[in-house]
């Protein structure tokens, strides 16, 4: 077995060789280009509003969030592949992004062999984060190697149908528009690698023009940087402070509210969620003095969206998704997928033939209940974050505490993203969590609260 996979593996960078060789000499030093067709389409996961897709790195098969908030391809939780992504040419760089933590360090490596779909780069930078505490598959629950964005869109005309999740990459200069009545183009503000936007929110009974980074690796709605002569501020009666996520240095806490409305041209939508960041994790986004915020994966998921990159306009179409109402997390409970358990399970009575014994029924078969139970190993469901006067905080439960099942289903049937569904259902709802602490099995319930209304009756 080990001789085979070595052949295979010394296959693999032979032909990996041969193709960059054989490219180097059409595609363009960093640019992607299609190998075959004018355009290509490809399937991605859309999990907590973020789009996941294939991604190949020097021969090896990973998982990338198609992140438009972002400039250069990050690469992280490699442990036990790095060796396999045979990368060179590497400088030390240091990177910052949103958190309060401060930079972190990374490698920058050159002519990298990267293909999405038919899509290919033979030359394309990466940059390399060593930290293992950069990780974001624990909160998605699947594995995640990196992010891409800019280095992929600005090369093609990119579908993103949200509907049907899937990616369109077409040439630009072979892409046709079909005619749409519903789809409207807006123009795009391109600075330093990165897109955005011009909108209107309704807030504090007036309408504030704002210009917003589209941010498609980010899961909130909307989130606005505080700026009260803008009047960009949470209302004071309809806001609580929170766990915004995790960005590349740190993370990020804040503000969640309401706005009352929020509008791209004739498209109008109601009691939008928001988000304020604290201003000591958004420095850096900050930067860009006419920006006002971001747009981001609840609000891009209700159209299906067309960037054009080379032609600087951004066309969208309303999704069934648009008049789907805004949720919060209800529960104050942030979860992580985090390590293993062993789950102790029944197996199904096996059928047995015994053939020439006879039975009441007269057929040739006796069934014999063999049932027994056999462990497996499933990930655990581990509270990380636990926001003060929760629902949760106030049954009692702790961070740490493992939840193994949620309204008598057993968490280790269920997706990261099939429980956390269920924080996000109805004011009143009843959740009964059976937990883990330190050994203890334990039992908690507690009923859903519209957080807004609880402030106000203070």
């Amino acid at each position: 077995m080990l001789v085979v996979g070595w052949l295979c593996a010394m296959r693999k960078i032979l032909f990996y060789t041969v193709l960059w060789c054989v490219c180097a000499t059409s595609f363009a030093q960093g640019n992607f280009t299609m190998r075959h067709h004018s355009s290509d389409k490809i399937k991605f996961e859309l999990i907590n509003n973020l789009i996941i897709i294939p991604v190949e790195v020097n021969g090896l098969k990973l998982s990338f969030l198609l992140d438009s908030g972002v400039s250069k391809p990050i690469l992280f939780n490699i442990n036990g592949v790095s060796d396999t992504l045979k990368m060179d040419n590497v400088e030390v760089f240091t990177l910052r992004g949103l958190g309060a933590d401060g930079s972190i360090e990374a490698l920058k490596s050159k002519n990298n062999f990267v293909r999405v779909g038919d899509a290919i780069n033979v030359h394309q930078d990466i940059y390399v984060v060593q930290d293992e505490s950069i990780n974001f598959a624990p909160r998605l629950g699947v594995p995640i190697h990196g992010i891409i964005g800019y280095d992929l869109l600005k090369d093609f005309v990119v579908e993103i149908n949200y509907s049907s999740k899937y990616l369109r990459f077409s040439n630009p200069k072979t892409y046709k528009y079909k005619n749409c009545k519903r789809c409207k183009a807006f123009d795009l503000t391109l600075y330093k690698n990165k897109p955005y936007i011009d909108a209107i929110v309704g807030v504090h009974g007036k309408d504030v023009p704002v210009k917003l980074l589209i941010d498609s690796g980010g899961s909130d709605a909307l989130w606005l940087f505080n700026d009260k002569e803008q009047g960009l501020f949470p209302h004071e009666e309809m806001f609580f402070a929170d766990y915004l996520g995790k960005g590349l240095s740190g993370d990020l806490h804040g503000k969640r509210s309401k706005v009352n409305t929020f509008s791209l041209n004739d498209f109008k939508l109601k009691n939008v969620n928001v988000a304020y960041p604290d201003s000591s994790s958004i420095s850096l986004a900050r930067r860009f003095k006419a920006r006002s915020g971001s747009m981001s994966g609840e609000l891009l998921k209700r159209f299906n969206v067309i960037f054009d990159y080379p032609s600087k306009k951004i066309t969208l179409k309303p999704n069934g998704n648009f008049r789907d109402p805004f949720y919060y997390n209800k529960s104050g409970i942030v979860l992580e997928q985090e390590g293993l358990r062993v789950v102790k399970m029944k197996e199904k009575p096996v059928m047995v033939e015994n053939f020439g014994t006879s039975t009441n029924t007269g057929n040739n078969l006796t069934v014999y209940n063999t049932a027994g139970y056999s462990f497996h190993i499933k990930p655990a469901f581990r509270i990380v974050e636990l926001r003060l006067d929760s629902p949760a905080d106030k049954a009692g439960l702790l961070k740490d505490d493992v939840i193994l099942a949620i309204n008598n289903k057993d968490t280790h049937d269920l997706k990261l993203q099939e429980v956390n569904q269920m924080f996000r259902a109805e004011d009143g709802k009843l959740i009964k969590l059976k937990v883990d602490r330190e050994g203890r099995i334990m039992d908690f319930q507690f009923k859903l609260e519209n957080v807004f209304k609880q402030k106000s009756s203070q």
